[in-house]
């Protein structure tokens, strides 16, 4: 049976941000696996920004009817990826032909993606959208395949099935075909040292104390009902969608609600972030049109009713 335990490095590769769960390499259902495409999958379940993968268990160890796993990667509320499985899963069926995809056996054909929302009364985030973009053109990729080798549950099925809903699956499959194109995408990171880009009141202090943070030293302030925000300043080339991500080190006692500030194109936008979790890497907050210009684009306030400790480290931007 071939598996692809490149799974994590080409996902990783295309700036993709990546999570596995316990032994995914050899996590896998009995049975042949040759994959040649990607198949989109909804989950059915609700997520949020506080439950940002309800369905992951679910995918992991399966259902009653329908043993575990039945995907190789589950994209959360924020873009995430879970991988689960190198393997074989339990998530296409029988196919019934789509495209370039011949009709047979579907989880020996495909690599399947569940994103995670219910597909009901709630549409793929931006987040997931971008960020299944991303993975499935670099997976084609590595397979040698081209766009066209991406396709939805609903395309392949031979039970009826919906998934994944509120998406032009032709639109999706050109955004691929573009991210395969290839041309380097535009990115920018400032940190809090970056010269020119930060700046802060003397209320925010400098530490180096954790070995989380992003380059030599990052700012601290105390929380209160004020502001006080420290900001990063960026050159945006054109107004369009960017990916805005953050990296501060967590340490225990770290404030758990902290306010990071976005200036779109329709005003400013508040994603609150826990700083005592999930730190010494890139998070995402989501994806937003900006204006071009160069201006502050995105802050770290101070304004939280959580105790601890408020930091600023480093904030990226990736046109999307």
């Amino acid at each position: 049976m071939a598996t692809v335990p490149w799974l994590v490095d080409v996902l990783r590769g295309a700036g993709v941000q990546v999570v596995t769960h316990g032994d995914w390499v050899n996590r896998m259902r009995p049975g042949s696996f040759d994959p040649i495409g990607v198949l989109w999958h909804h989950t059915a379940a609700t997520s949020s920004a506080s439950n940002p993968h309800p369905a992951l268990n679910v995918c992991i160890n399966g259902r009653s009817d329908l043993p575990g796993p039945l995907c190789q990667a589950l994209v959360d509320y924020h873009g995430v990826f879970h991988v689960i499985s190198a393997g074989r899963c339990n998530h296409a069926g029988v196919s019934r032909g789509s495209g370039p995809i011949p009709a047979g056996d579907g989880n020996t054909l495909m690599i399947g993606w569940e994103i995670d929302y219910n597909g009901v009364n709630q549409e793929m985030t931006a987040a997931q959208y971008n960020a299944s973009i991303a993975a499935t053109a670099a997976v084609l990729k590595r397979l040698g395949r081209d766009a066209s080798y991406a396709r939805g549950h609903r395309e392949t099925s031979t039970s009826g099935k919906i998934d994944p809903s509120f998406i032009d699956l032709n639109t999706m499959r050109a955004d691929v075909a573009a991210k395969m194109a290839g041309g380097s995408t535009w990115s920018s990171v400032v940190d809090n040292s970056t010269a020119g880009r930060f700046t802060a009141s003397t209320n925010w202090g400098t530490s180096s104390y954790s070995a989380q943070r992003y380059g030599t030293d990052y700012r601290f302030a105390q929380p209160v009902a004020a502001s006080d925000a420290a900001w990063y300043r960026f050159n945006v080339p054109a107004t369009a969608n960017y990916r805005v991500d953050a990296w501060w080190p967590a340490v225990s006692g770290y404030n758990t609600a902290t306010p990071y500030i976005v200036s779109t194109t329709t005003g400013n936008r508040t994603v609150i972030v826990n700083q005592a979790a999930t730190g010494g890497q890139w998070r995402s907050l989501g994806t937003f049109t900006l204006p071009a210009g160069d201006a502050n684009r995105v802050a770290v306030s101070r304004w939280s009713s959580a105790p601890g400790l408020v930091v600023a480290d480093a904030v990226r931007l990736t046109r999307v």
